[in-house]
């Protein structure tokens, strides 16, 4: 199964079915451009034959990042890098889709002290949030526009299909959920309200790419927070997504508050269909299986090849996206689809603070967010060292991670502030 080919609805067709989902890089240059470390890192990956690899945070507007260091294509500034980068994937054998994005009010303060947003819904995790603006009608039309412009030149540059991020609590899943949009206009309010901005970008990024040209769409199945987006919403918004001409839906879920993809079980509290499936969020999948008429791609917790050979038989998925396995081994896709490897590796056990009060599971939020962050930060560095040419550094702890994550994010902020002021003054 995994190896079988799968055509979209708009005619493009993916080799095999197993993807490289996107992970943040932090390796973009002080004026946001893809640089040639994207061309190592992707091209590594290419090598290791996945058919499609997705980027991560292509940011649609250079005031607001997810973190300095993403990659901003907002003009036709970049495009001579983002040529580069695609040559690359394209010459190591696998397609290079675009994921772009607006943080909301996920944009750390090093980025910008106020961040934009559906409401006035701060984000309060490590004191790293700013209180956001709420959008005027205006800044709604300009984050349109602004779609369906940085997907064109996705689309110009090379790249094979574009990935709206409409999940994990940035700003199209915040004006989903009922928790962070409060408005009483047309944006807001019932659910087919919270959903236009997200049906809206669609029709103008496919107006601006034609209709043979891949888009997918990135969704929660549900934020796991309380008043948050539900899965019942979420089969919802499939529905419409029907009509909205989307070629594939990755499902996920999750938001800062609550990093599903982070989280960390005990083996006594993990459920007997969770640990025979894997996949931690197929059970919610199955549910949007049901009414999609385009294809699924689940990511998230697949670490055995029976498991992803289950979940494609079974029909419960179409896809199979895996990312952190490919900053352990990014030759692990040859390896199964030859039969070589059966296993991926799954070091997170070990990529916690402490054990008790200082664990996963400290009854502390921020306990809590430092081992997710110290969990984030030690495959940032994993993804740096691919980027510069060099192996994993399989053996690093996770304080260490924590340390050089919070450094290195600092170092990037503000040598991007200070090209910024440079240009200014210049």
């Amino acid at each position: 199964m995994i190896e079988k080919s799968l055509t979209l609805p708009c005619g493009h067709q993916i080799p095999n079915r197993l993807c490289k989902a996107a992970m943040t890089e932090g390796l973009a240059d002080a004026h946001d451009h893809a640089t040639p470390s994207h061309q190592r890192l992707y091209s590594t990956w290419a090598r290791g034959g996945a058919a499609v690899l997705l980027t991560g945070n292509i940011m649609i507007d250079r005031r607001y990042l997810e973190r300095a260091g993403n990659v901003v294509v907002e003009d036709r500034s970049g495009l001579p890098q983002l040529r580069d980068w695609t040559q690359a994937v394209h010459n190591g054998g696998s397609q290079l889709w675009a994921q772009i994005s607006h943080p909301g009010r996920q944009c750390p303060r090093l980025v910008n002290l106020t961040p934009l947003a559906p409401s006035q819904v701060q984000l309060r995790v490590a004191g790293n949030f700013g209180k956001p603006r709420e959008a005027s009608e205006a800044d709604i039309q300009d984050i349109i526009l602004r779609f369906a412009t940085t997907a064109g030149l996705m689309q110009e540059a090379g790249m094979d299909g574009v990935q709206i991020h409409a999940a994990h609590g940035y700003l199209l899943s915040q004006f989903l959920s009922a928790r962070t949009n409060l408005r009483q206009d047309r944006w807001g309010g019932t659910l087919a309200n919270r959903a236009s901005l997200l049906l809206e970008v669609i029709r103008a990024t496919r107006a601006r790419v034609g209709p043979r040209y891949p888009i997918a769409v990135k969704l929660n199945s549900s934020d796991f927070v309380k008043g948050g987006f539900t899965l019942q919403e979420s089969v919802q918004v499939v529905h419409w997504l029907n009509d909205a001409g989307v070629d594939l839906l990755e499902v996920s879920g999750g938001t800062y508050e609550q990093l599903e993809f982070f989280k960390l079980q005990a083996e006594d509290e993990i459920r007997d269909s969770t640990r025979e499936r894997e996949a931690m969020f197929l059970e919610y999948a199955k549910s949007l299986k049901a009414v999609a008429r385009m294809p699924i791609m689940v990511t998230g917790g697949f670490r055995t090849l029976a498991g992803m050979e289950a979940a494609l038989k079974d029909g419960h998925t179409d896809m199979i996206g895996l990312a952190r396995p490919f900053c352990l081994n990014p030759n692990f896709p040859t390896q199964m689809l030859a039969a070589q490897l059966t296993h991926l590796p799954v070091p997170e056990d070990k990529l916690v603070l402490g054990r008790g009060y200082w664990g996963p599971n400290s009854p502390s939020n921020s306990i809590r967010s430092l081992n997710n962050l110290s969990q984030a930060g030690w495959y940032y560095h994993q993804i740096e060292r691919l980027g510069a040419g060099r192996s994993p550094q399989i053996d690093l702890k996770p304080l260490p991670a924590l340390v050089r994550h919070f450094g290195k994010d600092l170092a990037r902020g503000f040598r991007r502030k200070f090209a910024s002021a440079h240009l200014t003054l210049t």
